[in-house]
């Protein structure tokens, strides 16, 4: 399900580059190209460049997303795809390159820049109504990346939400310190969630990368987990990408990151892009295997805060100052 479409501010998390001239890229990565070499310096060429978080390309979240998407475009446009984890230089340094920024909303309009941003807080406020519905203690949690923009409005949408649908409702948060490690540290994850369901939380949110991931298999591996306990996922359909959280995964909320680069690359390779933010669409992933365990009253008022989302008649009211 698509929840709805609306320009938030963001903060850089991951950058993509895309470049029809350029430095030689070597072979290619993934398997997203049909040729193994070739040469960026040539018009024939079009090639794309990743640079990612902490995370790298197989966090099984927010970077995987975005490469997957990567190679979408490469199949539709055969352009050769590499990536790198290092920080993107300045699109002003160098005009005849056209970069996407994942999670970076811009300032101002800049000819060969286009931010690629989501409403986070609306897929968080999706997952926390869910949430509300679903505990039987009236306590969720959420174990978080670091405290950033972009993760901030999954958690204050999820709290909103949690407590739309369920005024009793307590709900925990902790971010993860801040340190290059933030997102990916699944051993402090599991730790957190250890916690929060020792402190009797039955739904928790696991919004972080690959630290967000160790939450959700610490809490599939708990006592009830897909009965009463239960987890949620983030920037992805989890139940693919982290098998060993189905035990416990009742839903995901989704930035729907891979379909908006793989559109943004497209445009970039027919000359359509433009600079400015670009907004993607968010969402909520099926509660596949744990979908007998949802009422089906829940499903149907879940359904209907999706659409209010969407017609802009439920509002979050998350801001951040």
């Amino acid at each position: 399900m698509k929840i709805y479409r609306g320009p938030l501010a963001a903060s850089a998390a991951l950058a993509l580059t895309l470049s029809a001239c350029g430095g030689s890229t070597g072979s290619s990565s993934g398997g997203a190209s049909g040729s193994s070499e070739a040469d960026c310096g040539t018009d024939e060429v079009f090639c794309v460049g990743m640079v990612t978080d902490a995370g790298k390309v197989d966090d099984k979240s927010f970077n995987q997303s975005a490469w997957e998407g990567i190679e979408t475009a490469a199949e539709k446009t055969d352009a050769l795809v590499k990536y790198i984890d290092a920080t993107a230089e300045a699109a002003a340094e160098y005009p005849d390159t056209h970069f996407i920024g994942v999670d970076q909303a811009q300032a101002e309009t800049i000819e060969n820049l286009t931010g690629l941003v989501f409403p986070e807080d609306q897929a968080g406020y999706a997952a926390g109504y869910l949430a509300g519905l679903m505990t039987t203690s009236n306590k969720v949690g959420q174990v978080l990346g670091s405290e950033i923009p972009p993760v901030q409005r999954f958690a204050l949408g999820f709290t909103a939400g949690a407590k739309a649908s369920n005024p009793q409702v307590s709900v925990s948060q902790v971010y993860h310190p801040a340190d290059p490690n933030a997102f990916a540290d699944p051993v402090w994850g599991a730790n957190e969630s250890k916690k929060q369901l020792s402190q009797g939380a039955d739904v928790i949110f696991g919004a972080g990368g690959k630290t967000g991931n160790g939450a959700l298999g610490e809490i599939a591996k708990a006592s009830g987990a897909g009965d009463s306990v239960f987890c949620i996922g983030v920037d992805t359909d989890q139940y693919e990408t982290v098998p060993e959280a189905r035990p416990c995964l009742v839903t995901s909320a989704m930035k729907l990151i891979d379909e908006g680069v793989a559109e943004l690359i497209t445009q970039a390779k027919d000359g359509s892009i433009k600079g400015g933010d670009f907004v993607g669409d968010v969402g909520l992933a099926p509660y596949h295997d744990l979908d007998g365990k949802v009422p089906e009253e829940t499903k149907t008022k879940v359904t209907d805060v999706v659409k209010g989302l969407q017609d802009g008649s439920i509002k979050t009211s998350v801001s951040l100052s």
